[in-house]
């Protein structure tokens, strides 16, 4: 029963955002944002299996590195072999959801994220944080992930405003 306590509260928060943000949230809002909550789950539990069983037969993950997992068996077996060593120890905390509809059946949704324990290059400081960009789809009842891309984020801070010697006039 304690387990389920973590999971209670942030869907909770999940729910008290939407709330906040355009009034009651839909069912199917509501929906989509347990599907977050369920991916933080499966992650700290470590299980391969229950994270894939987020994502259609078909969708893909591009993940933090760029690689592209083709489907719901590949996503699984690529997360079983990440959880053995690099995120054996590693905590997801899903810290925003941002829904938007494209149409009934068809949500984009922003998820921030931040990661602690992960076996990552010396010098990668904790916690990591990022955003997925996920599309999913209403099949039948219940949205399933279609497509995930996954970017590590640093603090933002402004451009520069002028080139010196030590700034390269490269783009971005």
């Amino acid at each position: 029963m304690n387990n389920m306590l973590p999971t209670v509260g942030v869907f909770l928060s999940f729910i008290a955002q939407a709330v906040a943000h355009a009034g009651a949230p839909s069912q199917d809002e509501i929906e989509i944002r347990n599907v977050q909550a369920r991916q933080a789950e499966a992650w700290n539990r470590h299980d391969s299996t229950a994270y894939a069983r987020l994502f259609s037969e078909e969708g893909d993950v591009v993940n933090v590195l760029g690689w592209w997992w083709r489907g719901r068996p590949a996503i699984e077996s690529n997360l079983a072999a990440a959880f053995s060593i690099a995120f054996r120890d590693s905590t997801l905390t899903i810290t925003d959801v941002d829904v938007q509809f494209l149409e009934p059946s068809i949500a984009i949704v922003h998820v921030r994220w931040t990661m602690r324990g992960a076996k990552t290059p010396p010098g990668m400081p904790e916690p990591r944080q990022g955003i997925q960009l996920q599309v999913l789809k209403k099949h039948a009842s219940h949205w399933m992930i279609e497509a995930f891309q996954n970017t590590s984020t640093i603090p933002e801070v402004p451009f520069p405003t002028s080139l010196s010697p030590r700034t390269s006039a490269t783009p971005l």
